[in-house]
């Protein structure tokens, strides 16, 4: 499959989403254009939008933000491999000070006894206690 990477030729941005292999499916892209979790350099967009090569797409997606830069267009989804050619990803690595503590047990401990449990809750606040169920 060949990449087109000529300047002239536009491309719908759901379909786009859909052929980098952003979405497992165009009509998952078209929500996602809908629900205002894609933005085409700083604007959101509508899922026909025409998209061209350059342009900056932002998408929000599981908690975490995707920015890719467009470098080509394929007609049809293709593998992985090929996919990550039409795009540059500019995503910025996550900061580690923003990841959580996990509390973590010595390998062949077994469960945490009741004792254990009320330590964690004690250690770790609110966080630790599950969530009510209504």
């Amino acid at each position: 499959m060949e990449i087109d990477r000529s300047a002239t030729t536009h491309q719908r941005i759901d379909v786009w989403l859909w052929t980098t292999r952003m979405f497992k499916t165009r009509n998952l892209a078209t929500q996602a254009c809908r629900g205002g979790h894609v933005q085409l350099d700083g604007q959101r967009v509508k899922a026909s939008q025409k998209v061209s090569i350059g342009q900056e797409v932002r998408v929000r997606k599981a908690g975490a933000e995707h920015i890719r830069r467009i470098t080509g267009f394929v007609p049809t989804r293709p593998q992985a491999s090929i996919a990550v050619q039409c795009y540059e990803d500019l995503t910025p690595a996550p900061d580690p000070a923003l990841r959580g503590f996990v509390p973590r047990r010595d390998k062949g401990t077994g469960r945490p006894t009741k004792k254990d449990r009320r330590e964690m809750e004690r250690f770790l606040g609110d966080m630790a206690k599950p969530p009510r169920r209504s």
